[in-house]
């Protein structure tokens, strides 16, 4: 299926014409545009239990390694809002309220997260809360916002078909969640959550710039697994099949620079292509949505019925290009069709700053970053409704529901 190599030299040709026009940025009109500049301060105040150390920075001190892989937004989190302007020490003027617990710091040797033991965390800290303050009772969580960034948020398991059966947490079920995971209609993810980015490390990014003007002389790059042989022998359910589409279609086609080696110069390699593929992987996010944006590559999104990071503020049908799972043996005449003018405005958008700082979680914090954007969304879910607070006696959610493992103590 390969490109002639005329065609090649054109496209590359054209991209090295168009890098200078594409440094101009260009602000997003209308809501969208407001909405990524707000300013949450003054708009809510949120209460931050104290819980025992155990529920987080023991877990950190134990491995330190959970400050730097992709859910480490709820660490991060937790620390942004304890010197926050928004916090507020009287829990009687709280308009929400946060549990500071890292369901996602267990980890294996390799560093992968281990979600087993995330519900026996969550229902732990949960009871911790709701015994020593009476807030949670009053609506058994109804005003209250938890950070779940597993791969399938509070369902608690790597693999779909499991989370799908396992289904969120039952004592989350009036709770806000703040998660990576979205994807319309399902069961994990549950109406009214705030989806975000997974955590990329912003001062490492920072690191790897490239000087604007360096031409994108690659056409599509990706670099990452397309068969999961570990998880997923037969092969047909990692990525729903999708990745491994990507690599027998396209691996030599040479407009597509793809590769599951990981090179030193990822991050430049980024800075130097067109297009970066992003594909579901085992959840339908990845963390090459954050890094093609903060590097001004257009993200193809391979991913059926993916809910995007801020999808309110951030305009992801015009900074990205969707490609269906069944079309990814299209792609090279889907992405070679997109005229130039149109992959050098979506170029503008990427390079508007407040794009890329809405993707990020940097420490400082910063006017505008991710965590601004979560209490964006928090203060546009005020003011709470009657039906959030319960009758004196009334119960909805139900303590012993759920697998017998999840109801061991912890």
């Amino acid at each position: 299926m390969g490109t002639p190599a005329l065609a090649l030299a054109l496209l590359l040709a054209c991209s090295r014409a168009a890098v200078v026009a594409a440094q101009d940025t260009e602000r997003i009109e209308g809501s969208a545009g407001d909405v990524l500049e707000d300013d949450p301060v003054g708009r809510l105040k949120v209460y931050v239990y104290e819980l025992p150390t155990k529920y987080n920075k023991k877990m950190v001190a134990k491995d330190s390694r959970c400050l730097s892989h992709m859910f480490a937004a709820e660490i991060f989190m937790h620390r942004f809002l304890l010197s926050s302007a928004i916090r507020t020490l009287n829990p009687e003027e709280a308009d929400w309220f946060y549990t500071p617990v890292y369901t996602t710091c267990d980890l294996t040797p390799w560093g992968h997260p281990l979600p087993f033991k995330s519900p026996r965390i969550m229902r732990s800290a949960i009871q911790f809360i709701s015994k020593r303050w009476p807030y949670w009772n009053r609506t058994e969580g109804a005003d209250h916002f938890f950070v779940v960034p597993h791969d399938f948020g509070a369902c608690f398991h790597y693999q779909e078909e499991k989370a799908i059966e396992r289904g969120v947490l039952p004592l989350l079920r009036r709770a806000t969640l703040v998660q990576t995971f979205g994807q319309k209609d399902h069961v994990c993810l549950k109406e009214g959550s705030i989806t975000i980015p997974p955590y990329a490390p912003p001062q490492k990014m920072k690191t790897h710039l490239v000087p604007p003007e360096t031409p994108r002389s690659i056409f599509v790059y990706f670099r990452g697994l397309f068969y999961d042989t570990a998880n997923d022998p037969e092969g047909g359910y990692y990525a729903r099949g999708a990745r491994a589409s990507v690599w027998e279609n396209f691996k030599n086609n040479p407009l597509f620079d793809i590769s599951t080696d990981h090179p030193p110069t990822y991050y430049e390699d980024m800075q130097r292509a067109i297009f970066c593929l992003c594909p579901l992987g085992w959840a339908p996010w990845s963390p090459r949505l954050v890094e093609a944006v903060v590097f001004g590559c257009i993200p193809v999104i391979i991913a059926d019925d993916i809910v995007l990071p801020f999808a309110d503020a951030i305009p992801w049908e015009e900074i990205g290009v969707f490609v269906a799972e069944d079309d990814v043996p299209k792609l090279d005449t889907i992405l070679t069709s997109i005229p130039m003018e149109v992959i050098l405005r979506k170029q503008r958008l990427l390079a508007n700053p407040s794009m890329k700082q809405a993707m990020l979680f940097p420490q400082p914090a910063q006017p505008g970053d991710a965590f601004h954007q979560i209490l964006n969304g928090l203060a546009r879910k005020l003011p709470h409704g009657q039906d959030v607070f319960l009758k004196p006696g009334q119960k909805v959610l139900n303590w012993t529901q759920g697998p017998r493992g999840d109801l061991k103590p912890w």
